[in-house]
């Protein structure tokens, strides 16, 4: 994995090697609005992100835009991604910003895949590439990983296809931990708010920024219990804290390439997409633009007040990456589907 200097040095040079010349990208998006459809509720870590994109991007962008942020929560964002692909204009000024499970999601659900394929979307950037984790209210009796494994927690989710409802079932079927799964709340949001209310335990598939920029006094005051991680390689702050990952839990090899699968979209944390069929001058615009706002200081300044962790790639790093996903093996495509269902 490449360190955060390096990144931004890619992404500049892409930046140079793909971008219009200025007057004749100045024209393109000269008077326009460029909207965000934001694949979940207000107030959660994507809607975050989202807006935190929505303050800086025009003026990085040739032509100065306005910038339209819009919400569209449904099916783990795969109604936004679907209206992205189907619905919106193809004309460059649509823009999805979704959760990666809906980019996964039609990898093991046929009916995800007849809204929309996620190999032929077109990849601006992801602003992330982190950690994730299970966690508990300090008042639950499930205060670590052997405890999930003997005493049964609540654990809250969004709808079918979200990725607080696909990691608590992942983990509950390779790691054989002892989860109860209700779901149908909002989002992240919403979720927290169970647990604060003790409605239910815990969480899984939680980003470690999205708890750090919407519950810093949580993870401050001992609030919550990090049950284990789930990422590619320790995070260092939850190494210092000693968070064990889910890698040492799962049950079987098989279980272990299943886990690989699913939790491969952490690699694309906070995915922008276009719908297919856009102009590349558009894109090539967008992917420049993003590039440039991660060495930009006013916007890393307003990320770090708002509390929000980037470790972006490109849109060019992030297509090759779907592309490997969906190149997986048959056989543990269709025992993470078993898992998922």
């Amino acid at each position: 994995m490449l360190d955060k200097k390096q990144i931004y040095a890619a992404c500049t040079l892409a930046a140079i090697a793909l971008a219009p010349t200025i007057s004749h990208a100045a024209d393109f998006y000269a008077g326009r609005n460029l909207t965000i459809i934001v694949g979940n509720d207000v107030g959660g870590g994507f809607d975050a992100y989202a807006r935190l994109f929505s303050r800086h991007l025009s003026r990085v962008i040739p032509g100065q835009p306005g910038i339209i942020v819009q919400n569209m929560p449904g099916a783990g964002s795969a109604t936004a991604t679907a209206y992205i692909y189907r619905v919106a204009a193809k004309d460059g000024t649509f823009i999805g910003a979704i959760t990666p499970g809906a980019i996964v999601a039609p990898l093991f659900d046929d009916r995800t895949r007849r809204q929309y394929d996620p190999d032929k979307l077109i990849y601006l950037t992801s602003a992330d590439s982190g950690s994730r984790l299970c966690v508990t209210w300090h008042q639950s009796a499930v205060k670590n990983l052997s405890d999930a494994k003997r005493i049964k927690a609540v654990i809250g989710a969004a709808g079918a296809g979200s990725s607080s409802s696909d990691y608590a079932k992942l983990h509950r079927a390779t790691s054989g931990l002892n989860f109860e799964i209700v779901s149908g709340y909002k989002g992240t949001g919403d979720i927290l708010l169970a647990m604060e209310r003790r409605e239910v335990d815990g969480f899984c598939g939680v980003d470690w920024a999205s708890l750090t920029s919407q519950r810093p006094d949580w993870i401050r005051d001992g609030k919550i219990n990090l049950l284990f991680e789930v990422g590619v390689k320790p995070n260092p702050e939850l190494a210092a804290r000693k968070v064990p990952l889910v890698w040492d839990s799962t049950i079987s090899p098989e279980a272990h390439a299943v886990v690989e699968l699913v939790t491969s979209q952490q690699d694309f944390a906070r995915p922008y997409i276009m719908g297919p069929d856009n102009p590349p001058e558009a894109v090539s615009i967008l992917r420049a633009a993003f590039a440039k706002l991660y060495t930009d200081e006013k916007f890393k300044a307003d990320a770090e007040k708002s509390a929000l962790i980037l470790s972006p790639i490109s849109g060019e790093e992030a297509q090759a990456l779907v592309g490997k996903l969906y190149a997986a093996p048959k056989s543990i495509v269709d025992a993470a589907r078993d898992v998922l269902k």
